[in-house]
């Protein structure tokens, strides 16, 4: 994942996480932080700083819902349109995507395997870059707890 990430990042300036919010606001917009978030793994306030970026280099708009001035809605300008189709889906979409359909079970077998591995390469004591949050995405209890 790294090195596609950094080739691309060479390619077009941009990061692996930034591409892959392009993609989600491509693929739902016009989409809030929070439903961008849920879709990406990610903690909003991750999100935001990513948007920033990307809002920045004029690649995503934010617009005021009409309805409730609390809500802001993410678009892709036509530059980042433009982006869209020029750029290929970046891995990190694709894993996140792909993992949604895989039963728990398999889910439980492919995480005491990543272990294993992390384990026998020797880097337990290195903290992971997060790619995923799962407070964010881990399903909601009957009765309204979490």
């Amino acid at each position: 994942m790294n090195e596609q990430s950094q080739r691309i990042k060479q390619e077009t300036g941009l990061t692996g996480p930034q591409l892959w919010a392009i993609g989600v606001i491509h693929e739902h917009g016009p989409i809030n932080i929070s439903n961008i978030a849920k879709l990406m793994y990610l903690h909003p306030t991750t999100v935001l700083g990513i948007i920033d970026r990307l809002e920045t280099r004029g690649l995503v708009s934010r617009n005021r819902s009409k309805d409730d001035r609390r809500v802001i809605w993410l678009e892709l300008t036509q530059d980042g349109k433009d982006l869209v189709q020029s750029v290929p889906e970046v891995i990190q979409g694709l894993l996140g995507a792909r993992l949604e359909g895989i039963a728990l079970n398999d889910l439980a077998e492919i995480d005491e395997g990543i272990g294993h591995l992390v384990k026998i390469i020797g880097v337990q004591e290195m903290l992971p870059k997060p790619m995923f949050s799962l407070e964010m995405n881990k399903p909601k209890r009957k009765g309204g707890n979490s």
